[in-house]
């Protein structure tokens, strides 16, 4: 059986995309995904996530479906805004979808949660990572992707071992660059390091630049929006002799897609960021990988395997039937899938009011100079 999609993007909601299939015989069980596919959402962040979705609902059609029934996707376009996300997650438990997956921004997966838990539709969220998922424990809600707390503080400790102690943040105003900054700050200010905040939104880039000089910071992080102002800041720092010795960073990822390397070429290179891969993938990881790769005709990302190991982990929770909507709860605890970056399990923790998967692999990576389509691992967490 293919892989059955339903992408709806205004103003014709209910237009099938390209990709989608013709539908097989019986009743199909339906996934509600979202994903940032417009701006000022992070499109090609979303295009990966819902490639790897694809890619796993196409093969587990092949393998016979959910119990002899195709799994479809009903795609809804969040464009990175936490309302149109919730009024997604309304109309997709409206058509009676068995669960929700997807979403890359934090801000977004968060409102998104928030409404699934309230009306009882469970979601494996897949490539956010704010802690505060949700405000309170919510049973059906799930995460693959690593807490900030985790990923951020495997990156200060990256910053910390190159011997950077005055770490500038240039940031946005923004509850994940906030939570980000306030990680570092606790992370390094106890190991001798200093925290400095710079606003992004009222510094110019040559500004920025003369702040960086005057507090004689040796690292900046980029909290802000990709692809400006990240773009226009990195130009700005690299040509400026007075910081050729300052590094940048961008913990939250962007120069990871192939935009990043499109906009900046060399100016973007040796600026590391989080990714969430192991340093070998597994067999499995390594199909999916050139799969993919022949899907997106370009690198997949991190982001594209997570919307993989998405669909994989809850074609085998509504095979358990453990995601019915007359269920109290999703019983996440008896997940045990093997993705593409390991074996998956969730479990609760103390601080953390969804269910984790706590296996999730961290990296710091960057680009290579000398060779810019590939990256360089830096640390593992």
């Amino acid at each position: 059986m293919a892989g059955m999609v339903e992408q709806v993007r205004p103003p014709r909601r209910d237009d099938m995309t390209a990709y989608a299939a013709e539908r097989t015989a019986g009743a199909s069980v339906r996934v509600g995904a979202l994903a940032p596919l417009t701006r000022p959402g992070w499109v090609q962040a979303g295009r990966h996530l819902l490639a790897g979705m694809e890619l796993a609902v196409r093969e587990v059609n092949d393998a016979g479906g959910v119990a002899g029934r195709p799994l479809e996707l009903v795609v809804r376009d969040t464009a990175a805004d936490p309302q149109r996300a919730e009024a997604a997650v309304e109309e997709l438990a409206g058509l009676g979808v068995a669960a929700l997956a997807g979403e890359y921004h934090s801000v977004v997966a968060r409102a998104a949660a928030a409404r699934a838990h309230t009306l009882g539709l469970p979601f494996l969220c897949s490539s956010a990572v704010l802690d505060a998922l949700t405000e309170q424990p919510a049973d059906r809600v799930a995460r693959l992707s690593p807490p900030q707390s985790r990923g951020w503080q495997v990156y200060a400790d990256f910053l910390l071992g190159a011997g950077h102690d005055r770490i500038a943040v240039a940031a946005e105003p923004s509850v994940y660059w906030a939570s980000g900054t306030r990680i570092l700050r606790d992370y390094v200010a106890p190991r001798g390091g200093t925290v400095i905040e710079l606003d992004a939104r009222s510094l110019t880039p040559a500004a920025l630049c003369d702040e960086l000089a005057g507090h004689r910071a040796t690292a900046l992080l980029l909290l802000v929006g990709h692809p400006e102002p990240a773009v226009s800041i990195v130009r700005s720092v690299r040509r400026d002799p007075r910081l050729a010795e300052v590094m940048i960073g961008a913990p939250a990822g962007q120069p990871e897609f192939a935009e990043w390397a499109a906009l900046l070429g060399d100016e973007g290179t040796a600026i590391p960021f989080l990714r969430y891969l192991p340093e070998r993938l597994s067999p499995l990881g390594a199909r999916v990988g050139t799969a993919l790769r022949e899907q997106l005709a370009e690198e997949p990302s991190f982001v594209s395997f997570e919307g993989y190991d998405t669909v994989a982990v809850l074609a085998d929770v509504l095979r358990a039937g453990e995601a019915g909507r007359a269920r109290p709860a999703a019983d996440w605890s008896r997940v045990t899938v093997d993705g593409t970056r390991g074996r998956i399990r969730f479990s609760r923790t103390p601080d953390l009011g969804v269910w984790q998967w706590t296996g999730a692999p961290i990296q710091v990576v960057d680009r290579d100079p000398s060779e810019p389509e590939h990256f360089r691992i830096l640390r593992s967490g």
